[in-house]
């Protein structure tokens, strides 16, 4: 059942379809956003608490919504569902059998399903978030109560800000969630990781010495925001996706001051562009690995116009050791893809990210195991896999085992493995952010094989029965329970 009100129009509407599902808390009382409202979120979300809008921050001038995408029930109202998995049975459903198995059919499959309910966006002439407009000297970004999250870090950030490009070449958007670091009242900086597209329109429009026009929307609606972080192909339109998601098409509108279109429903947007060859040293930044991330020389925005709402609400989310609010935005990506990644390896169950691996850096993956070695080819697999290549851990167990039961998980995984023959060790990509590896960008990876031994796997010694209490005596007790006054 949708929820009502969904598609959310902007992220008004959203946070009152929360504040009536007793899913949002308005804190009325003034709170710093340098580090207290931090402080405020991350004992919200460990305690499984609710959304929160900070009526009255101490700087900046306008109320911050955090927290909105914590727990999976809000991650499924943001997106329209009872269950995350209602969308991946979507996609599933309407991607045919035929389609050729490897990356190439993810790509042509999430573009079938796409095809299938397309819902392009929809170009307006006004837009709500160009109510107010701010040029040249105008322009102030202390206007916005960006966070410091950590003592740490490096200054203020602006940690949802959704962030447009065009491929110089191509003219392909792209759009991707990317903190952004305040250097100045109108200039950011631009933490664009290796492996992003983003980074790869800008080398583009360096190598022909051209500026890189930007638009930066935060505060979109709930739809919008988790196709921003969905880690789709580069090929396919993030917004394309998000009119599937919403059943509706995302309305957008020109930016005034750079080629490139916006949602029009936003709250604020930040126009401009990069200098080619410019860098200026952004971080340090505390991340949702748990520690900081180094200083390092990344891209500058100039920010020539700033447009907003007449009173708008700003969007952010805390960066920390998990659990914390991206447990959500992970979840959703995980239930969403599912039909990809079986198409890619039609021999895969069910998988889970855990949060507490920051997603990337385990993957646990239940298989139905037919021949020798079954699971090294689902590791090698995995890793070739788009963005999946960026994992570091991937523990595969059979197919009766709940890959989200972390306790079932561990049992055959410590149980279940010889690590002289079960243990696949190799090298390959991580993500940018990972401090553990000896050289930036690559590093160690290893698989577990936990799923039972075959004869022709070189085990001889006749794999156990894994102990079962009958089901006459479990229906036994079932119907005594009460009697026993336990």
């Amino acid at each position: 059942m949708v929820p009502r009100g969904f598609p959310y129009d902007d992220l008004q509407s959203f946070l009152s379809a929360l504040e009536a599902a007793g899913e949002l808390r308005r804190v009325t009382v003034p709170v710093d956003p340098t580090l207290e409202i931090s402080e405020v979120v991350t004992r919200t979300v460990r305690a499984g608490g609710p959304a929160l809008l900070f009526e009255r921050p101490t700087r900046g001038e306008m109320p911050v919504a955090i927290n909105l995408f914590g727990t999976e029930k809000r991650m499924a109202m943001a997106l329209g569902v009872e269950s995350l998995d209602e969308i991946g049975d979507r996609i599933g459903s309407l991607i045919k059998p035929e389609l050729p198995v490897g990356w190439s059919g993810i790509r042509e499959g999430i573009g079938k399903a796409l095809q299938l309910k397309s819902l392009p966006p929809k170009k307006v002439k006004a837009a709500p978030c160009q109510e107010v407009v701010l040029k040249g000297d105008d322009v102030d970004l202390g206007r916005l109560p960006g966070l410091q999250v950590w003592p740490g870090d490096g200054g203020i950030f602006h940690n949802f800000g959704l962030t447009h490009t065009k491929h110089p070449e191509t003219g392909k958007r792209n759009l991707g969630l990317y903190r952004l670091q305040q250097h100045s009242k109108n200039t950011l900086g631009m933490h664009w990781q290796i492996h992003k597209d983003s980074t790869a329109h800008h080398a583009v429009a360096e190598r022909r010495g051209e500026r890189l026009p930007v638009a930066v929307a935060i505060g979109c609606d709930p739809v919008v925001c988790y196709a921003a972080s969905a880690p789709l192909p580069s090929d396919i339109d993030e917004y394309l996706f998000a009119g599937f998601l919403r059943g509706e098409r995302v309305e957008m509108v020109d930016c005034l001051s750079v080629p490139l279109q916006v949602p029009a429903h936003a709250q604020i947007v930040l126009e401009g562009f990069l200098e080619p060859g410019e860098r200026h040293p952004e971080g340090p930044f505390g991340d949702h690995t748990g520690f900081y991330t180094p200083v390092e020389p990344f891209p500058v925005l100039h920010v020539e116009t700033m447009t907003m709402r007449k009173k708008p609400i700003y969007h952010s989310i805390i960066t920390a050791k998990p659990p914390q609010e991206d447990h959500g935005l992970g979840k959703a990506t995980e239930r969403i893809f599912l039909p990809l990644l079986r198409m890619l390896i039609p021999d895969i169950v069910d998988y889970d990210m855990p949060a507490a691996g920051v997603f990337h850096n385990c993957v646990i993956v239940s298989i139905r195991k037919r021949y020798p070695k079954h699971a090294q080819k689902i590791m090698n697999a995995i890793w070739g896999a788009h963005l999946m290549s960026l994992t570091k851990l991937i523990v595969v167990v059979d197919e009766d085992c709940d890959v989200h039961d972390y306790a079932d998980v561990a049992f055959r995984a410590f149980g279940n493995v010889d690590y002289d023959r079960d243990l696949l060790l190799t090298q390959g990509p991580v993500d940018h952010l990972d401090h553990a590896s000896y050289q930036q960008f690559w590093g160690g990876k290893a698989g577990i094989d936990a799923t039972r031994k075959l004869p022709s796997e070189g085990y001889s010694r006749g794999w156990p029965e894994e102990m079962a209490m009958s089901s006459e005596v479990v229906a036994l007790v079932d119907k005594r329970w009460k009697e026993y006054g336990i």
